[in-house]
């Protein structure tokens, strides 16, 4: 098993998302990435979301993608909010791992990090050592 910091790079290729920082998050069970307006709509009898996002902080840059609707379901955020929240199924590369996860989708626009990596996502596959940073790289970069 890799060994992730408190805080790593990932990739969501199917997403156009090339390089994302990703708080490593043990008390979240689902993976969660920010989305700050959601369109859903039929494609081909299936349905689909348009989803708009910042995949930087502090940044205005746009990425407008689309992806299939796995589920929705209610989540409860460590202030103790329920929302209820689209969920998709995407590939994530971190490291060497590269595989399909469910990502909820909800506004992060005022937190730190755009992307949480949760349990599910983790589970067999990684170790996290909490005092350290980006152990595995930016996804792209060689060494």
């Amino acid at each position: 098993m890799d060994t992730l910091g408190w805080r790593e790079w990932g990739a969501l290729p199917e997403l156009g998302i090339g390089a994302i920082k990703m708080k490593v998050d043990t008390g979240a069970r689902t993976s969660c990435l920010h989305a700050f307006k959601l369109e859903p709509f039929s494609n081909q009898g299936e349905e689909w979301l348009r989803i708009w996002l910042h995949p930087e902080q502090h940044s205005d840059r746009e990425l407008v993608c689309e992806a299939k609707i796995h589920d929705q379901r209610e989540v409860t955020d460590s202030g103790g909010h329920t929302e209820m929240r689209y969920v998709i199924l995407t590939r994530l590369h971190v490291g060497n791992f590269d595989a399909p996860v469910e990502l909820t989708l909800t506004n992060r626009d005022t937190m730190k990090f755009r992307m949480l990596l949760g349990r599910q996502a983790m589970r067999g596959h990684f170790v996290v050592d909490p005092d350290k940073s980006y152990l595995l790289g930016q996804p792209g970069a060689t060494a």
